[in-house]
């Protein structure tokens, strides 16, 4: 039941000086076993580096290393099997690279690489040849198994490769065997892919720009004014719709419906929503001059597909469809998930049929103003982590995506693409709509800890005595009229392979919808929860449940 591991110190070294050597005893075991440690830090003679950062996040530069590897005259590979070359950077996006190699000794294995990595990694570049059999297992079982051999393998320190400048090395495997390589590495020098800042994207601002002009006509008509307010003296109006599946939808609809019989709709700037709010929004942002019309006949369209029948959602020819389409994400690498599955139903329950449309053709409804601006939310949970513990919204708009939290936002057609160090790696196209409309569900995010605290009230209380036990072992109150900031010394004593089990049972969250991390390899400012723009949770969700709790029950 417990880990081979026995304990694990976890200790804030922030307050140790350069050059003063600090001597640590941590109590282990109720105070039966003690740890000395000696801490010593060194200032470096390396030169600064530069970063950017927001006073949250911290991009440091990017390098992009680049070549090819062939195989060498004296590289013998047999023809038993598959041959790969494998290359291997720790630190890097990529971590680890496969690439078939044919022992013709004829041909000419060429094979380009491309290898993303931190400009102050300290790294070795780890390169591979292993052969990998296939062979029937003895006895009547039909089945196959493989067996993997290394046939030799080699490094090359990463420091040592000068930037800008391609270089030819041989590789030596061992065994009187090598590869040739032929690499260059060079820092990307680029701006930023990834916005770091708190402050609205610029076609946010050209649209409130022209929206306030608008709304200050509408305001001036419905309160009667002698003269238009100016724009300083508008009010930002947004309207916030609720989580609730087809219920949210239907509330979302007559909301507006109301808001535009009163001839109030063009003095709204913002529509929000989450869950069943983002299907009506979704579904009206399809027309650039939606709030221009009548909403009744968007509504009269909308009860005619609710209303009707759902057995078509589950016919052959539609599973088909579904298979197909996620077939096509999965062979494009992208990370496809049960929540994707539910929009392509949310789908045909709202439209009966493919919708090819995407949340960057929103921005033709905006462009002008004409439309007040959408907002769609969904809720960023971490596996094995409790909804109450950790839970944080990412916002979607026609033109960014991203997290206010951290002042974090990429384009929306780089959305579900893959970031390193704030730059961008590699372009997916940009997901359609009827993925965004499973993942602002949220719906299938929560873990069964999750359903029992929202149902019973309480969670898996004995799941706490399961995993790791972490006990404070200093407060460390001593240091914290210099640094408030500054973390407590803990002990961790893990749980074991077993206890495991039952956590992720219970904690982890498989059908919930997974995309690539535009945050990766950014690192968080040293003193970022110091800045009055990073905003974290006070307490859980219950205080803006719009999108969970509520969504969680009527998907």
């Amino acid at each position: 039941l417990v880990s081979d591991e026995l304990t694990s110190v976890v200790f804030d070294v922030t307050g140790i000086k350069p050059g003063c050597p600090v001597k640590n005893t941590f109590k282990l075991k109720e105070d039966k076993e003690e740890l000395d440690v000696v801490f010593l830090l060194e200032k470096s003679s390396d030169t600064p580096t530069e970063v950017l950062t927001n006073g949250v996040l911290v991009a440091y530069p990017c390098l992009s290393l680049q070549g090819v590897i062939t195989k060498d005259e004296k590289l013998k590979l047999t023809e038993h099997g598959t041959n790969q070359f494998k290359l291997s950077l720790p630190g890097s996006y990529e971590k680890q690279l496969s690439f078939p190699c044919k022992p013709d000794c004829d041909q000419n294995c060429e094979i380009p690489f491309v290898i993303h990595i931190g400009k102050d990694m300290c790294s070795e570049l780890g390169v591979e040849v292993e052969q990998t059999i296939t062979v029937l297992q003895d006895g009547a079982s039909p089945d196959f198994e493989t067996h993997s051999t290394v046939l030799g393998s080699g490094t090359v320190p990463f420091h040592s490769l000068p930037l800008g400048k391609p270089i030819e090395m041989t590789v030596p495997l061992g065994k009187e065997q090598s590869v040739n390589l032929y690499v260059k590495a060079e820092q990307i020098k680029r701006n930023l892919d990834v916005r770091l800042g708190f402050d609205l994207c610029q076609e946010e601002w050209q649209f409130l720009d022209k929206r306030k002009k608008i709304v200050s006509q509408t305001l001036s008509k419905a309160l009667r004014l002698r003269e238009d307010p100016s724009k300083d003296e508008v009010p930002v109006v947004a309207v916030l719709g609720s989580g609730g599946g087809m219920r949210a939808l239907t509330s979302f609809y007559g909301s507006l419906l109301g808001l535009q019989q009163l001839n109030l709709l063009d003095a709204v700037i913002y529509l929000c929503g989450v869950s069943g709010s983002t299907w009506c929004l979704s579904a009206l942002y399809q027309d650039p001059e939606w709030s221009r019309k009548d909403l009744r006949e968007p509504i009269s369209n909308a009860q005619d597909k609710i209303s009707s029948s759902k057995v078509g959602a589950f016919s052959s020819e539609r599973l088909k469809y579904y298979f197909q389409e996620l077939s096509a994400m999965e062979s494009q690498g992208r990370k496809v998930s049960f929540t994707d599955l539910w929009g392509l139903i949310i789908e045909y329950f709202l439209l009966q049929k493919e919708d090819p449309s995407k949340l960057s053709d929103q921005q033709e409804a905006v462009k002008e103003a004409q439309n007040p601006y959408p907002i769609y939310a969904a809720v960023n949970v971490r596996p094995n982590v409790s909804g109450d513990d950790f839970a944080e919204w990412c916002e979607f708009t026609p033109y960014e995506v991203g997290f206010r939290k951290y002042g974090a936002f990429i384009r929306t057609e780089d959305f579900d693409s893959e970031f390193f160090m704030g730059r961008l790696i590699k372009k997916h196209s940009e997901p359609r709509i009827c993925y965004l409309l499973g993942m602002w569900g949220s719906a299938f995010a929560a873990s069964l800890d999750d359903v029992f605290l929202k149902v019973v009230g309480s969670g898996l209380s004995f799941l706490e005595s399961l995993g790791d036990v972490v006990k404070v072992i200093d407060d460390s109150k001593r240091f914290h009229f210099r640094d408030p900031m500054r973390l407590k010394t803990r002990l961790v004593i893990p749980g074991g392979p077993l206890l495991q089990i039952f956590q992720d049972f219970f904690k982890s969250r498989v059908t919930a919808g997974e995309t690539f991390n535009f945050m990766q390899g950014l690192f968080l400012h040293r003193d970022y929860v110091k800045l009055n723009k990073f905003v974290a949770w006070k307490g859980n969700l219950k205080k803006s449940d719009l999108g969970f709790s509520t969504s969680v029950w009527k998907p």
